[in-house]
């Protein structure tokens, strides 16, 4: 598994800060709504495939967030046994 460095994510979002606001949000999507990955899995993390994806410049902001926009409304399943 090749090494993710800020520097390949960075050719693909403006700035460090909005590295960190996808990343975590496609994190959180993969982690805990279920999205599958876009890269191969290989053993790593939720974090560790969001950057991978972001570096390979298959994840952008849009692209996050037409995913959270179909989303809205639906609660993973574990969270609607719990509310219901």
């Amino acid at each position: 598994m090749a090494r993710v460095t800020v520097e390949d994510c960075l050719e693909h979002v403006d700035n460090r800060f909005q590295l960190v606001m996808l990343s975590t949000k496609r994190a959180r999507q993969l982690a805990t709504l279920g999205k599958e990955p876009l890269v191969p899995r290989e053993n790593d993390k939720p974090t560790v495939l969001a950057l991978r994806e972001i570096a390979s410049g298959q994840v952008s902001f849009e692209s996050v967030e037409a995913d959270e926009r179909e989303g809205a409304g639906s609660e993973p399943a574990s969270e609607q046994q719990e509310n219901g």
